[in-house]
């Protein structure tokens, strides 16, 4: 594994530097000792010992940790059912007590509770949400509704690291005001070199496509038109032409000529076909017409070793060189 070199910005100011707009997302109340946070299971059923363990380490944290009535059921591939899952999320979201909402974990389910909650109950109780995978779709909604959101991993990670590696510290920092990210890596031969400053979003291709034209989704015209994006993908379990489809989609959105800089992550979990040697070439292949900053192999994705927190929502500057790439919040 190639060595990374990280640094972290020690103010909070920079979340809101660069050009921003009135309308941009905004950071909500950052936490404090005492502060709950709400463990629910929002998508797929939880693993075991997972909400236990990411119990322990926020309260070893100094938190409160609030457990969803419906975090460990299970129903069919869900946690719960939908109305369920919802009503969880509702009750976390009108606790003024509650200051962030991080999920078991990922898995199926999101558009499924999305769609009982309006993007205005999301506007009028803004939380920290925190996850990946398909919590994605929650964090492009968070957006949509004007909140800041983290990209990160969620409970099993916790249990897995016990709070105690690198990204644990990090998405610690974030929620407490204390520091926002600034990674600095090596580069890589596919990466198209240049700068760009805009608001960061992305997370899981899949997911996100599927919430396209929705009110939900934070790569609409609604939100785009006029406002410079730096968009981040990953993915897993998805084969060539899946990936390539949704590239597609991007582009016959508009969106690959309005988006001033891409952040590929790590595709895991596929088979090579279509006569690329990796996931890597072929996106290359569609990316490489365009004249914005594009590097690869940035530390997201599904594996929990290699996915360090992006805040959705929040402005930085990419820059990508074939020798080194930097993204600063």
């Amino acid at each position: 594994m190639k060595k990374l070199i990280f640094a972290i910005v020690m103010t909070v100011s920079s979340i809101f530097s660069g050009a921003a707009r009135p309308d941009d997302p905004k950071a909500p109340a950052f936490l404090k000792p005492g502060d709950k946070i709400a463990i629910l299971s929002l998508s797929s059923k939880a693993k075991p010992g997972t909400i236990e363990a990411g119990t322990e380490v926020f309260r070893r944290w100094g938190y409160e940790v609030v457990v969803g009535e419906h975090a460990h059921g299970e129903w069919r591939t869900f946690a719960a059912r939908h109305e369920d899952r919802a009503a969880d999320l509702l009750k976390a979201l009108r606790d003024p007590d509650v200051k962030a909402i991080i999920s078991s974990r990922g898995g199926y389910g999101s558009a499924n509770v999305l769609a009982l909650i309006p993007v205005d109950t999301l506007r009028k109780y803004p939380k920290w949400i925190i996850g990946y995978s398909d919590i994605t779709g929650y964090l492009s909604a968070e957006v949509r509704a004007g909140n800041m959101a983290i990209h990160s991993n969620m409970c099993g990670a916790l249990k897995k690291f016990d709070g105690n590696d690198y990204a644990s510290q990090v998405l610690r920092n974030i929620l407490e005001g204390k520091a926002m990210p600034s990674y600095d890596l090596p580069g890589n031969k596919w990466n198209q070199p240049g700068e760009a400053s805009g608001i960061v979003v992305g997370g899981n291709m899949c997911v996100y496509s599927d919430l396209a034209a929705s009110p939900y989704d934070f790569l609409d015209p609604a939100f785009t038109d006029g406002r410079d994006i730096i968009l981040f993908i990953e993915d897993v379990g998805e084969g060539l032409a899946r990936i390539d489809r949704m590239i597609q989609l991007l582009r016959l959105r508009g969106i690959l000529h309005q988006v001033k800089g891409i952040i590929v992550g790590r595709f895991t979990e596929y088979q090579t076909s279509r006569g690329y040697a990796d996931m890597s070439e072929m996106i290359h292949d569609n990316l490489k017409d365009l004249n914005i900053p594009v590097c690869y192999d940035f530390p997201v994705g599904h594996d929990e070793t290699w996915n360090y927190p992006m805040v959705e929502g929040a402005r930085a500057k990419l820059t990508v060189t074939k020798d080194k790439v930097t993204l600063v919040y």
